[in-house]
């Protein structure tokens, strides 16, 4: 009998994810550097070229990536930053880049 797909419970600690109308799926996550809003967005909804803080290489148009910022500051635009999925779940291991 073929098995049937279950849905992922193992969902970091903070809010359930919920849809945002003009992305994908928005969630808070709570870690050692404070509470962040984290908001998946799709390939397809990328158009334009990011830096990922994480390991400060490029997130191209089309690639799926997050966006997260600090829960305290409510999202704002300037707070905003795009991380690459493998790079914000390792930023406990690593930490952000600093540009030169």
């Amino acid at each position: 009998m073929p098995r049937r797909n279950r849905p992922n419970r193992s969902r970091s600690a903070g809010t359930p994810a919920r849809p945002t109308a003009a992305t994908g799926l928005q969630r808070t996550e709570s870690g050692p550097d404070g509470d962040w809003v984290v908001r998946h967005i799709p390939g397809e909804r990328t158009t334009k070229h990011y830096r990922c803080p994480g390991c400060d290489h490029e997130i191209r148009p089309g690639t799926p990536h997050l966006v997260a910022w600090s829960a305290d500051q409510h999202g704002s635009v300037d707070d905003r930053r795009h991380w690459h999925s493998g790079c914000w779940q390792a930023r406990a291991r690593r930490g952000p880049t600093r540009r030169r």
